[in-house]
């Protein structure tokens, strides 16, 4: 019967019980289903894809197709010249969303950048602990220690008052995290006895309004027709959950969808030879790794760590998994991004080496450990599965014997956070074009504490050089100190790196406007159906 009502329901989504695509509706079969809707409590691509980017907006936004700040929210801004005070002039006439939940009674204006900054920071607010009150990305970049004050000039001037300077802090501010929120829906959802539906029924100020959700099934959004940048060409888009990259190309190839997120690279050849299907590529800015427990033996062991590094046969994986659209991995960061060090030798595929580490270690006849497998295509790792066994199959070989376990996206998520892993498939698409949101986010100590380095791997000489980068003026101190924290990952080895992948997206050839993004951000309020 749930199976009976989950197609009756993405079928009503979908066309008012036709069965039919309606003429006015965008589809686009996405990977996986949001964990929330609020992009402060999430760090995944695929819940920021259906609540950042259709439904809400930030003081400063990216150009599309780069990683260049420019207005949104606000307007225009100044910086102090000694770098602590960001000043920002807000847009005036942006209306909040109407929804079945709430009617907005004022437009945007200050008090809604306070409040949106006050959740997280304020242990005292009353939305401080509502879904979790899990904050990764606001807590492991240290936002609550580094803004000492936000205040109000005006209905239409703020001002941030940092600890210290920060040189990502306005690129940091465009990152889907910092999505602003209205005060005074959450004041009546608190009014009401109800303040979790900020995060599960979200109101924002975006180019699409949340109309409903079939939990694993479809998301129906509408255009915002107040929308401050202009109504979106598309009436409905609707987000038709589709986990198996190759049903989405099937739904991609019979027109039940417009668009699809992370193709198959087994389907690509198939996609450029359909004369109804476009492709669009980028290389892409992240990296796919191999995340291992540190605070777990035998993982707290660092040569046990290199000696899975010598291990794994990535070559092969990017013949097998990537069929050839990815390249080898050494660093944490891609090399297309600036600090990027390529003077840092990387592992090479050596099952001797590998044995003699471990035999130092104290584990010549190796052990038993589980590998969590990737349970969605990801840009960084485009099959989770197929890897893991690879995996298994090459770590076999120098006595480690793997047992794969997976879990739905949103608990695979959760977990990790908790580090409950041994081992760990997962990856990162850069959120803002600078290196600090991989090296510090991800394997820096404040990431162990708030969920985002899943390697629990805390080392105060890479992480004092991190830190270091984000006080320091100048680009050019701020790169000598990334490669050398580079040259730390490469020796400590918290990380099998593993690959960075071009990025992939596919669409009717009836679709235009789109901009890929290289932060495999995907956004369609300037979508057109022709």
């Amino acid at each position: 019967m749930r199976h009976s009502f989950i197609a009756l329901a993405a079928m009503a989504v979908l066309a008012g019980c036709t069965g039919k695509k309606a003429k006015d509706t965008f589809v686009y079969c996405s990977e996986g289903s949001p964990s929330l809707f609020n992009p402060i409590l999430v760090t995944d691509g695929t819940s920021n894809d259906a609540s950042s980017r259709p439904i809400f907006n930030r003081l400063v936004d990216f150009k599309p197709g780069t990683t260049e700040v420019i207005p949104s929210l606000a307007t225009e801004w100044e910086v102090s010249q000694d770098g602590k005070v960001y000043t920002f002039k807000l847009r005036k006439g942006v209306p909040f969303h109407t929804t079945a939940d709430f009617t907005p009674t004022r437009e945007f204006n200050a008090d809604d950048v306070i409040f949106t900054f006050a959740r997280p920071q304020d242990k005292e607010n009353p939305y401080n602990k509502i879904s979790g009150g899990n904050y990764v990305y606001f807590n492991a970049m240290k936002m609550g220690e580094l803004i000492k004050e936000i205040k109000k000039i005006n209905d239409h001037e703020v001002q941030f008052v940092l600890t210290q300077p920060e040189a990502p802090f306005l690129a940091n501010l465009a990152m889907d995290f910092a999505s602003i929120h209205s005060k005074e829906y959450a004041d009546k959802m608190l009014e009401v006895g109800t303040p979790e539906r900020v995060d599960t029924n979200p109101v924002g100020t975006g180019p699409f309004v949340f109309k409903s959700y079939v939990k694993d099934t479809a998301i129906r959004f509408e255009a915002n027709k107040t929308y401050f940048a202009g109504t979106p060409q598309i009436n409905k888009l609707v987000f038709l959950i589709t986990p198996d990259p190759s049903v989405r190309f099937q739904k991609l190839k019979a027109g039940e969808c417009d668009f699809i997120n992370e193709p198959s690279p087994t389907d690509l050849k198939a996609i450029k030879d359909d004369p109804n299907i476009k492709l669009v590529s980028m290389s892409g800015l992240n990296v796919g790794y191999l995340s291992m427990n540190v605070q777990k033996k035998p993982f707290d062991n660092v040569k046990v760590r290199q000696a899975v590094n010598f291990a794994l046969n990535r070559e092969s994986y990017i013949d097998a998994i990537y069929f050839g659209n990815a390249k080898v991995a050494k660093n944490p960061i891609p090399p297309s991004m600036w600090s990027y060090n390529n003077e840092v030798p990387g592992y090479s595929y050596d099952i001797e080496k590998a044995k003699q580490l471990l035999k130092e270690a104290g584990y010549a006849d190796g052990f038993e450990t589980e590998l969590w497998a990737l349970p969605v295509s990801r840009p960084y790792n485009p099959n989770g599965k197929k890897m893991a066994e690879l995996m298994q199959a090459d770590l076999a070989k120098i006595g480690i014997k793997v047992k794969i376990v997976t879990y739905d996206w949103p608990t695979y998520l959760a977990k990790a956070e908790k580090l409950e892993h041994e081992m760990l498939q997962l990856g990162w698409n850069g959120d803002n074009g600078d290196p600090d949101n991989f090296l510090d986010h991800l394997l820096g100590c404040d990431g162990v504490k708030y969920g985002s380095n899943n390697a629990g791997w805390c080392y105060k000489p890479f992480d004092a050089l991190v830190k270091e980068a984000k006080r320091v003026t100048t680009q050019a101190e701020r790169e000598a100190l990334y490669k050398k924290s580079q040259q730390i990952v490469f020796e400590q080895a918290p990380w099998v790196p593993l690959a960075h992948s071009t990025v992939y997206r596919a669409m009717r050839a009836n679709v235009s406007g789109y901009t890929l993004s290289p932060l495999a951000t995907n956004n369609f309020d300037q979508v057109v159906l022709k």
